[in-house]
């Protein structure tokens, strides 16, 4: 359910950004009693879709080639991510929760519980930034050969 809203919500935020770029362009020349009316083509609209970036334009720099190796390196980085947050959750956070679920509960055990998971949540948040943020879009933006790589501006 989560991923599904995550990805409705890109879908809204890319669909304003395709909106607010070309309304103006077409109503100024529709103001203009001009016979030419710029419209993005299906394929322009397609790429960006696909693309790793929220600002629409007709179009983007691209790199010339596809480096397959690259892509395959940050695949193996996001599975690599996805197993290494796997480990640090078995290994740091089940077991504190495991050990207290067989006690009473208190207040105290709570509290030490929480605090106990606080440092591996904060790696496996870390793994999840570097896993999505920078390997999977980089991944897909050289597929799609997307040359602007400013992802963190």
């Amino acid at each position: 359910a989560a991923l599904l809203l995550t990805l409705q919500v890109r879908l809204v935020m890319k669909a304003h950004s395709f909106i607010r770029e070309n309304v103006p362009r077409v109503l100024s020349s529709v103001k203009d009693k001009s016979g030419i009316v710029h419209i993005p083509r299906i394929s322009q609209y397609l790429y960006f879709l696909f693309a790793p970036t929220l600002i629409y334009r007709d179009n983007y720099p691209r790199n010339p080639t596809i480096r397959w190796g690259y892509v395959a390196t940050k695949f193996a980085q996001v599975l690599g991510s996805l197993f290494y947050a796997y480990y640090i959750f078995v290994r740091l956070c089940i077991p504190q929760f495991r050990n207290s679920s067989q006690e009473t509960f208190n207040l105290r055990g709570l509290v030490l519980c929480i605090f106990n998971s606080i440092l591996p949540g904060v790696l496996i948040l870390f793994l999840v930034f570097f896993a999505f943020l920078h390997c999977w879009l980089n991944a897909f933006a050289e597929m799609l050969r997307f040359a602007d790589r400013m992802f963190y501006k």
